[in-house]
């Protein structure tokens, strides 16, 4: 399979098993400390062929991924879970086998930046995304379902307004997942 973008990685091991599926190109941020110099190459890169961020499925790797929503517009995300991405001792996308990999790959979202969800936090109150002893399974889910990736209430509620879930979307995806 081969990918038109330029997907964004943490580092050398990422790209080693992507490069050994897929024929891609790779920019490794090195780290969560994202230099000028590496954000100005994501930058030419999505200029020029777009790209896809691809971090791993933990407190680091979102942290680079929001660094680069934020600096650069309208990249591709690509999420894989943490059960489909570790080993006993650590988590990463360089962990993952190449058919979770390549469905990560082809269902990446992107963020915009107008808003076109009614959702709000007291929505997350009131469906028991946060603040109850279920919230985190259910977020969980929705954020599998969602193929936005795991995370806090406040990040999945960020996530969900930016790809325009509303409440109602939300309502039918938690009884969907009732059965």
């Amino acid at each position: 399979m081969k990918i038109k973008e330029v997907i964004v990685v943490e580092g050398k091991n990422d790209t080693n098993v992507l490069q050994s599926y897929f024929e891609c190109d790779t920019i490794e941020t090195h780290g969560t400390h994202l230099s000028k110099k590496t954000l100005e190459l994501i930058s030419q890169a999505q200029e020029s062929r777009g790209v896809i961020i691809f971090t791993d499925p933990d407190y680091p790797g979102d942290m680079i991924r929001k660094n680069i929503n934020d600096s650069i517009k309208n990249c591709k995300n690509a999420f894989i879970e943490k059960e489909k991405s570790k080993t006993s001792k650590k988590v990463g996308v360089e962990h993952a086998n190449k058919q979770d990999l390549e469905e990560a790959l082809l269902n990446c979202v992107t963020f915009e930046d107008y808003h076109q969800s009614d959702l709000t936090m007291q929505d997350f109150f009131d469906l028991k995304l946060n603040g109850n002893e279920e919230s985190s399974a259910l977020r969980k889910i929705i954020g599998k379902e969602l193929k936005i990736g795991e995370s806090n209430a406040k990040t999945l509620l960020k996530r969900c307004q930016m790809i325009g879930i509303t409440r109602k979307d939300l309502m039918t995806l938690i009884e969907k997942n009732k059965k």
